[in-house]
């Protein structure tokens, strides 16, 4: 069991704030936690392989290749202006959009 200065140590090293009936509550219930994690630490795991992860994935990643998705048609673009073909791909792909504007919610308020 705890003593009413280490629960106020846990309590604000988790920043809790524990009322009366907690403060008497909790002194039972963490210590018995604390001394299951003592027996934990009495278990010989020298043997035991470190688990970083199970999945047993190595490199779930895709290789980042060019795929040529959206190649602009040179003929018909000017200089310095987006191809139309290229707009629709781009902006057509949004979820909400207007004209040939991809449209998204105000992030500025009026004070």
């Amino acid at each position: 069991m705890l003593t009413e200065k280490e629960l106020q140590h846990v309590a604000n090293l988790a920043r809790i704030k524990l009322n009366k009936d907690e403060a008497k509550k909790f002194p039972k219930e963490l210590g018995s936690i604390l001394d299951f994690i003592n027996q934990l630490n009495k278990v010989d795991t020298s043997k035991v392989d470190p688990a970083h992860q199970i999945t047993g994935l190595i490199n779930s990643f895709r290789t980042d290749e060019y795929r040529k998705d959206f190649l602009p048609a040179e003929a018909s673009a000017k200089e310095g202006e987006m191809n139309e073909d290229l707009n629709d791909k781009l902006v057509g792909q949004a979820p909400s959009r207007q004209n040939r504007f991809i449209k998204v919610k105000s992030v500025l308020r009026k004070s």
